[in-house]
């Protein structure tokens, strides 16, 4: 089953898709693209908006927004801690479009949200569409949900031309990364490491097989997450994926340096990202 635009070996940029079409873009000038990860209302909204226009403007593609969760099961604790901040400081889910708004206002950047799947069925996965395409977002990244839990989401997300981004993982079976490859819009996540995210000195090599495994699953675009800080990191991950996700360490950044420090570490990454050498 390819049904879905993004799929099948031959598919180009999906109709309408935000996160295709910034992958693409790279693509077209020989590079992988750059995908920041922030948790919304670290250290408060404003901020937030701020450091993801500085990232829009500093060389990254994409943007990852989080909604900053009680009982995170996939962040480490910079990512935790951030989290635990923004909800201390009275973060509650509605903001969440006020951020995508903020950033996509003033950037041409895809603006992404990553969550957890309770607090979209919470809202109501129509409502949070909805409201989500009103903003300017590009679609969601789904941690825990699955395609097959995934029918009211893959209907309206169909419906409304928002990106749908599951995860895979270096243990996903043949058939789970088929149904995966097939109900993604935009690309597909791969998870480079068993664990929870964290800035860490080495990737390895089970990266390279997730995504040489989505490729042949028919994905035409794959971006790998968890565990890269550096421009090397992203240049050597990028020579192979469609895209490198660098959270951790830009949560870092603004954590120890505020917005400055999140474009300053947005440049250094995104000279990383050129494929001349691969």
């Amino acid at each position: 089953m390819t049904t879905h635009p993004t799929t099948g070996p031959s598919a180009g940029p999906a109709t309408g898709s935000k996160a295709a079409a910034a992958i693409e873009k790279a693509r077209s000038e020989g590079r992988a693209a750059l995908i920041g990860y922030l948790p919304a209302g670290f250290p408060d909204v404003q901020t937030t908006i701020d450091a993801g226009i500085a990232m829009a403007k500093n060389g990254v593609d994409l943007i990852e927004i989080g909604i900053p969760y009680s009982d995170p099961v996939m962040d480490g604790h910079v990512i935790q801690e951030a989290t635990v901040e923004a909800l201390g400081n009275g973060f509650t889910v509605p903001r969440i479009f006020d951020v995508v708004a903020g950033i996509t206002s003033a950037t041409d950047a895809a603006v992404l949200v990553m969550t957890y799947w309770n607090p979209v069925m919470r809202m109501g996965v129509r409502e949070f569409a909805e409201r989500l395409a009103a903003a300017g977002g590009a679609g969601l990244i789904t941690p825990d949900l699955i395609p097959d839990e995934a029918s009211e989401w893959i209907a309206v997300s169909e419906e409304l031309g928002l990106d749908r981004v599951f995860l895979v993982a270096p243990s996903t079976s043949p058939q789970r990364m088929q149904n995966t490859v097939d109900a993604s819009r935009g690309f597909v996540y791969a998870v480079s490491v068993m664990g929870v995210t964290g800035a860490r000195t080495s990737v390895g090599a089970a990266a390279r097989a997730v995504v040489d495994a989505a490729h042949a699953a028919g994905a035409e675009r794959v971006c790998v997450g968890l565990g890269v800080s550096s421009s090397a990191q992203v240049r050597e991950i990028g020579a192979y994926s469609d895209g490198v996700i660098v959270g951790t360490a830009l949560v870092a950044a603004l954590r120890d340096g505020g917005v400055d420090a999140v474009a300053e570490l947005a440049r250094e990454l995104s000279t990383g990202t050129g494929k001349a050498h691969a």
